[in-house]
């Protein structure tokens, strides 16, 4: 059976990532979070190519930038969730996604490119989570300093995706 996002408890995650969870439909299956990524690929092919390493404050990410950042995150929860479904309960650290960002060479690469490494990432996770038994969904580990339960990182994914474009729209375009 394909867990949905309401059957998430809150002891699953850390109560800063409510921001993301917040944009998933309560209605969600999980096989359903990690295929949402046409949405975020017709966006990015949206975009002006002069508004693609634009910023809209000193300081500020480019949108090249934001699709790098959307990528690093998969990995790296991708990788937490591996860890926990296979029982290694190490408490595992947070990352500097501000570091990230300004060395990741994104604002050189084309979006094309970017969104093939985007897909594969993702066909990556999807192929992750197929290998997982219902039993290892429910594994909770220690990251960032705050609880993650597996099944609860494809929605975060898929949430934090939805921010991200929202703040472009928002701010950007």
């Amino acid at each position: 059976m394909d867990p949905k996002k309401a059957d998430i408890l809150a002891r699953e995650f850390k109560s800063y990532y409510e921001l993301y969870l917040d944009r998933v439909s309560p209605d969600t299956e999980l096989s359903e979070a990690l295929n949402q990524q046409e949405e975020l690929i017709e966006f990015f092919k949206s975009i002006p190519e002069e508004k693609l390493n634009f910023r809209y404050a000193p300081g500020k990410w480019t949108p090249r930038q934001i699709l790098q950042h959307l990528i690093d995150t998969e990995r790296i929860f991708m990788n937490r969730a591996l860890r926990f479904a296979r029982e290694d309960f190490t408490e595992l650290p947070g990352y500097d996604e501000n570091y990230y960002a300004e060395h990741c060479f994104s604002n050189k690469r084309s979006v094309e490119d970017m969104l093939e490494e985007y897909k594969v990432v993702r066909q990556s996770s999807i192929h992750l989570y197929k290998s997982f038994d219902e039993r290892v969904l429910l594994n909770v580990g220690v990251a960032s300093g705050g609880p993650f339960s597996v099944r609860v990182i494809p929605f975060i994914v898929c949430g934090h995706q939805k921010h991200h474009i929202h703040i472009i729209k928002e701010r950007y375009l």
